[in-house]
């Protein structure tokens, strides 16, 4: 176990990119595994996990460090190497390792680790408001549940194959995939593997979606023949659920604020071989209006803090502010309103979030019935996932009845 200098250089220029320039995680790993064609999977493994372990732990890595933002390579550097000893990695003699104080870190991470905002990696606001919204108990195990990394989670596209010949292909190319109680087209694989690089990716036999988020289409009881608007269909992962969940029979519309989502959604769609979906760009309130009372099902997965999916996103953590918190929730509640109109008497509605916060979730429906348009809808029932329970991503839904 030893540290390579061409992927600390990788892993630094990283950090650079996502403390500095606010760039997003995601984009800046992605980016960062095409440095070098040489790297074999072991290195890429090495390089992607290390960014987003510092990412997620920098609070905690930065207190031990004793160093503050802005971070400047040398306090990057620093960093870098309290995660180095916490992991166990001997430190090789290179200048930027010189003086660093093993014991002293190794002391530090004790004594910060009692305090839960230290010990989470986690900004003062948030930790309040996840106190104030689900108490201290719940908070706790679920900010803990919230720093594991993700699991890789397929859904199978029942349109073309089975969840068993999924497994079978799968098992050829040496990945090991287990099916998930209760989650009929669910798989998790238990070893990390690339599975975007394989066959059975490329002729659109599966995709990548978290068991929470793979819920959310059922509770909308869609069948064949069905008129259905995913109201926030952002690049389609739940769109293409309900395609499957319907057999290509129908209609589903879906819609988005941004085109380039809606374009990389037909990417999907066509590999998918869903062919019983229109897209459109809500660019006017037209677009809404025109739907009112037609739809027999619609989707609201509205946009939110995303406070249930920091183990995926954990650079939100250092991007989400409080205000933010109060401008969305603002956001939810007109998009209830109005999205709500399109459906018609007798149909259902299901509203998602991808948040643990009960101001988002819960609150929100109580204040949508209370209202002039949320009085013509029953309630019906709602769903609850929270990460530390579940394993999966915090996640709330819940279906509503048109009267």
């Amino acid at each position: 176990m030893r540290l390579h200098r061409n992927l600390v250089f990788t892993t630094i220029d990283a950090l650079h990119a996502i403390f500095n320039e606010g760039e997003y995680a995601d984009k800046v790993v992605a980016r960062s595994l095409k440095k070098d064609k040489r790297w074999g999977s072991h290195d890429r493994k090495f390089v992607a996990e290390t960014i987003y372990d510092l990412v997620r732990w920098k609070r905690l890595y930065a207190e031990i460090a004793e160093v503050k933002a802005p971070f400047d390579r040398d306090k990057l550097w620093r960093m870098f190497a309290v995660w180095a000893v916490l992991r166990g990695y001997p430190l090789p003699d290179w200048k930027y390792f010189e003086d660093t104080p093993q014991r002293k870190i190794k002391g530090r991470f004790d004594e910060l680790s009692k305090v839960r905002k230290l010990r989470e990696s986690i900004p003062d606001w948030m930790d309040e408001i996840g106190v104030q919204e689900l108490g201290e108990e719940i908070w706790t195990k679920e900010i803990a549940a919230q720093n594991r990394m993700a699991d890789v989670v397929l859904r199978v596209n029942t349109l073309k194959t089975t969840r068993e010949k999924v497994r079978a292909r799968l098992m050829d190319l040496n990945i090991v995939t287990e099916p998930i109680p209760n989650l009929p087209d669910g798989l998790i694989l238990p070893e990390r593997a690339n599975v975007f690089l394989t066959d059975v990716f490329k002729d659109g036999w599966f995709e990548v979606q978290d068991g929470s988020s793979q819920l959310v289409a059922p509770l909308l009881d869609v069948k064949p023949g069905m008129k259905v608007v995913d109201a926030c269909a952002g690049a389609g992962g739940k769109t293409l659920h309900l395609a499957s969940l319907m057999e290509n029979k129908g209609q589903i519309i879906a819609m988005d604020l941004y085109e380039s989502k809606l374009k990389e959604s037909k990417l999907r769609a066509r590999r998918n071989g869903a062919h019983n979906i229109d897209y459109r760009v809500i660019d006017s309130t037209k677009v809404i209006k025109k739907l009112h009372e037609k739809a027999d099902r619609v989707l609201i997965d509205a946009p939110c803090s995303g406070l249930g999916v920091l183990k995926r996103n954990p650079d939100s953590k250092w991007k989400l502010q409080p205000e933010f918190l109060d401008s969305i929730r603002k956001v939810q509640a007109e998009v209830l309103e109005n999205y709500s109109k399109m459906v018609k008497p007798g149909g259902k509605l299901v509203y998602a979030t991808c948040s643990i916060l009960p101001s988002e979730n819960q609150e929100q429906i109580k204040h949508f019935l209370s209202t002039e348009t949320g009085k013509s809808f029953t309630f019906v029932k709602d769903v609850k996932v929270l990460a530390h329970e579940s394993g999966f991503d915090g996640f709330y839904m819940a279906l509503l009845e048109r009267k």
